[in-house]
C-alpha cells in the first residue's frame, strides 16, 4: 500500500523531539516490508535542505479567506532517508528557521495542511492511507472529508498518531472564515470547547487512532488537557503503539560519535572507554557511577526537580555519584542547573544545549540514564539507553511504564512512582548500591538489555496492521 506521512518534524530534515525520530524512521521500515510510505513537511531553513539536492515536482495555489498563496512542493532526490521526502514551501510562513515558536505558528501549519490536501488532489492515483502526525497535521482528515473542493478524497483512509496529547493548536472560531469552502453542518467535527480544536477534530475524523504507547493510551482517558471525555468517547478506534528505534542510527558497534564501538561482548570495555572521554570532556571521576539526563529542560519532563535532587544526592551519597546534563528548555531551570556547574565541580556538569552527537557519547559512557517524566507517551531514551547498555531510572508512567522493568521483579531497570526530589533520590541511591555492591549483576543487565529489541522492525509491521485493520 502507498502511504503519506504528514508532520511538522522528520529526522535529519528537522528534529525537536520524538516526532521527528518517530517520522524520520517509521516510513523507511515501512518500505522495507514491502509497502510505498512518504513523508511530507514544511520546508523549514534547516542545514539538511541546504545541504541536499532537490526537485521541483507540484506547484500550486490555494486560497485562504482573501488570500490566495502560491505553494511548492519539492522533492528530495536522492532517496538517501529511505524513503521520498517532500517539503512544502509557502513564501513568509512555511519558510523559517525554527520548527516552532512564532506567534503565527497557527496560520503557518493551517496553510500547510491546505497546501498538502491540496497537492494530494491533484496526484493521479490516491494514496491508500494518510498518516497524519498530531495538531499540526489535525486538520487534514477533517479537510479530506468536508471541503467541497476535496471531496474526491473523503474515502481515503486516515490515521491519527498522537505523539503528546498536551498539545492541540487550539485557535478562535475566526480562523474557520479562512479554511477552503467547507460543509457547515460539519462544524461539530472542529468543535471543542467553543474553540476549534485540530488534535480533537482529528481524533474525530481520522478512522484509526494511535498513542505511542498502550499505557499512554489509557492514561490520556484521564489526563488530556481537556481531551479526556472525547478519548473515553472515542476509545473504540484508538489504540497504543511502542515506537521502535532505528537500529542502523543507535548501534553501538558502528555509531561514529563514540570514542570505541562495542558489542554486547564488549560491552564492559566499550563503556568503561567511553565514560573516560566523558569524564575528560567534563571533569568527572570515572571509578564512580555516571548518572545522566538528556532531554528538553520542561516541566513534563519533570526537569524542575533535578537541581535539588543533583544537591541532595551529591551530599547524601557522600560524593559518591557523577551527573551529567544535556538540554535546552526553560530558562529558570536552564539557569539553575548551570549554576551547579561551579559549586559541585568533579561531581557535576551541566551542557545547555541540543547534541546530537554529544547525547550518543553519553548514552554509551553513562551507567544509568534518569528519566522522572511527568507525561511520556513512549519515550524515546530509554530505549536508546538499553541499546546502549546503560540501565534506565523511570518513572512508572506512558511508555516508561511500558518498556522498564524494574530490577525488584527480576528486571532490568529502575522504577517509582512520583515526580519528587524524595522518589528520585531513593532510585539513585538504589543504582549507586548496584553499581558498588553488585557488580556482577550489573554486567548481566548491560549484556542483557543491549539485545532487548525495541527496532521498528516489530512497530512498522503493527502499524500496517492498523491500516489493514
Amino acid at each position: 500500500m502507498e502511504i503519506l506521512h504528514v508532520a511538522a518534524e522528520c529526522y535529519p530534515y528537522a528534529k525537536v523531539g520524538g516526532l521527528g525520530d518517530v517520522v524520520g524512521a517509521l516510513p523507511k521500515y515501512q518500505n522495507q516490508i514491502g509497502h510505498i510510505a512518504k513523508v511530507v513537511v514544511p520546508m523549514h531553513r534547516t542545514k539538511f535542505l541546504y545541504n541536499n539536492l532537490w526537485e521541483t515536482v507540484h506547484k500550486g495555489s490555494i486560497i485562504l479567506g482573501v488570500r490566495q498563496m502560491e505553494y511548492t512542493i519539492i522533492k528530495e532526490q536522492t532517496n538517501k532517508l529511505g524513503f521520498d521526502l517532500y517539503c512544502v514551501d509557502i513564501y513568509g510562513l512555511t519558510d523559517r528557521e525554527n520548527v516552532y515558536s512564532y506567534a503565527d505558528d497557527a496560520d503557518r501549519y493551517l496553510s500547510f495542511q491546505v497546501a498538502v490536501v491540496d497537492w494530494i488532489s491533484h496526484w493521479e492515483h490516491q494514496p491508500d492511507i494518510v498518516h497524519v502526525h498530531d495538531y499540526h497535521a489535525g486538520l487534514i482528515p477533517f479537510f479530506m472529508q468536508h471541503c467541497y473542493a476535496y471531496s474526491a478524497l473523503k474515502n481515503i483512509k486516515t490515521i491519527l498518531t498522537i505523539h503528546n496529547a498536551q498539545y492541540q493548536g487550539q485557535m478562535s472560531w475566526d480562523k474557520a472564515t479562512v479554511f477552503p469552502a467547507w460543509d457547515a453542518w460539519a462544524w461539530g467535527k472542529l468543535d471543542w470547547k467553543d474553540l476549534i480544536n485540530p488534535l480533537a477534530s482529528a481524533v474525530k475524523c481520522a478512522w484509526k487512532v494511535n498513542t505511542v504507547s498502550p499505557s499512554y493510551m489509557e492514561e490520556i482517558r484521564s489526563n488530556a488537557n481537556g481531551l479526556e471525555n472525547l478519548f473515553e468517547y472515542e476509545k473504540g478506534k484508538c489504540t497504543g503503539i511502542i515506537n521502535g528505534i532505528d537500529n542502523a542510527v543507535w548501534d553501538p558497534e558502528t555509531d561514529t560519535y563514540l570514542k570505541v564501538n562495542y558489542d554486547r561482548a564488549k560491552v564492559t570495555m566499550g563503556k568503561h572507554q567511553n565514560k573516560l572521554e566523558l569524564c575528560t570532556q567534563f571533569n568527572l571521576d570515572p571509578t564512580k557511577p555516571l548518572m545522566i539526563f538528556i532531554g528538553r529542560l520542561v516541566g513534563e519532563k519533570a526537569a524542575d526537580i533535578l537541581p535539588e535532587t543533583f544537591k541532595q544526592a551529591i551530599y547524601q551519597f557522600q560524593g559518591n555519584v557523577n551527573f551529567l546534563v544535556l538540554g535546552s528548555g526553560e530558562k529558570k531551570v536552564e539557569n539553575e542547573l548551570a549554576a551547579l556547574n561551579t559549586r559541585f565541580a568533579g561531581y557535576y556538569n551541566a551542557k545547555i544545549d541540543y547534541n546530537e552527537g554529544l547525547s550518543h557519547l553519553m548514552y554509551a559512557g553513562a551507567d544509568f540514564i534518569l528519566m522522572p517524566s511527568r507525561v511520556e507517551p513512549c519515550g524515546l531514551n530509554q530505549l536508546y539507553a538499553l541499546r546502549y547498555g546503560t540501565l534506565a531510572m523511570v518513572r512508572n508512567t506512558g511508555g516508561l511504564k511500558d518498556t522498564i522493568l524494574d530490577i525488584g521483579d527480576n528486571g532490568y531497570g529502575f522504577k517509582f512512582n512520583e515526580a519528587t526530589v524524595n522518589d528520585l533520590l531513593y532510585t539513585i541511591g538504589r543504582g549507586i548500591d548496584l553499581f558498588f555492591n553488585e557488580n556482577d549483576k550489573m554486567q548481566e543487565i548491560r549484556e542483557y538489555i543491549m539485545q532487548l529489541d525495541y527496532s521498528w522492525e516489530s512497530s512498522a509491521q503493527r502499524y500496517i496492521d492498523l491500516y489493514n485493520s
